[in-house]
């Protein structure tokens, strides 16, 4: 079977199954499992030349006339076809986060014998561990899927009996710096299971940016940043922006040092499985325990003082 993945979540869940030598072509952003996806074709690029642009600046491009209502990703048709996909993996729930779902049809119409095409929606916890027995049944590693699913579900449960009963500390989750946007779909989620209580959104919301005014009434008593697709280097590259902010040294967050920065490309922004490793991330920044293996400074730190 020749498997192409749109999505690097999907590429994920393909590595999940044991399947990555059945993947012969993937997008820009794949980059796990480290080391191994590198030797595999690439066949998509980025519209919008992001590197050296602040959050304000790709927010604004984003927006404008040149992007708006399309994707921000381009598909490059010839290499698809040439890799001859027996199965493509995509996704219908963002453009911004991945190559949009008409541009993968209409490139898929040109193809001889026709590939199966799987849409991943995953929108909460329980959709991105279904998308992989989704995935797994369509692939013909059902079994695998199950096993998996039930060792993720187990991590779950593990971490939310080590939180069980500890104090919840109050979590706004920022998946975008400027404008100041929440994170939702699964986050929610993730910090009940780390024993915090979320702000901002709810489990499975489809989030949009919020008045900062909004931030401040909430007073978090932790906030955790992982802008979609930043490292935390990236991130942190960006503090400035937040330290402006009216009011921001007044946070309760803030004057308890509790500002984290995480890797949200790798356990947060992405629906696969490692969002389960996000809450055993987000389980040992909340509280003083260890659930999982413990936390490294690239998955999770404190945000610098300006």
């Amino acid at each position: 079977m020749r498997i192409v993945s749109l999505l690097p979540a999907a590429t994920d869940i393909v590595a999940e199954l044991g399947l990555l030598p059945s993947l012969v072509g993937r997008t820009h952003e794949c980059d796990w499992p480290e080391g191994e996806v590198g030797r595999i074709p690439v066949v998509t690029a980025s519209a919008l030349p992001t590197d050296g642009m602040t959050s304000r600046e790709i927010s604004d491009a984003v927006g404008g006339a040149t992007h708006r209502g399309s994707s921000l990703y381009t598909l490059d048709t010839e290499a698809l076809a040439g890799l001859a996909p027996d199965v493509v993996l995509t996704q219908d729930l963002c453009d911004v986060c991945a190559v949009s779902y008409d541009t993968v049809s209409r490139a898929l119409r040109v193809l001889d014998g026709g590939p199966r095409v799987l849409s991943l929606e995953p929108r909460t916890l329980d959709d991105v561990l279904d998308c992989l027995l989704r995935v797994g049944r369509e692939l013909g590693a059902g079994e695998v899927a199950e096993e998996r699913c039930r060792a993720l579900r187990d991590r779950l449960a593990a971490v939310a009996r080590a939180t069980a009963g500890r104090p919840r500390p109050r979590v706004a989750a920022i998946e975008w710096l400027d404008p100041v946007w929440p994170a939702g779909h699964w986050v929610p989620e993730q910090i009940r299971y780390a024993g915090g209580e979320p702000l901002l959104a709810a489990a499975g919301e489809h989030t949009a940016p919020v008045d900062w005014e909004t931030v401040r009434a909430a007073r978090p008593e932790v906030i955790v940043l992982m802008p979609c697709g930043f490292s935390p280097p990236r991130t942190e590259a960006e503090r400035e922006s937040l330290f402006r902010l009216p009011g921001w040294d007044e946070l309760p967050a803030v004057r308890a040092g509790e500002v984290w920065v995480v890797d949200g490309p790798a356990y947060f922004n992405r629906p696969g499985p490692r969002v389960v490793r996000g809450a055993e991330v987000l389980a040992q920044v909340l509280h003083p325990l260890t659930s999982g293996t413990p936390v490294t400074g690239g998955e999770a730190h404190r945000l610098a003082p300006g």
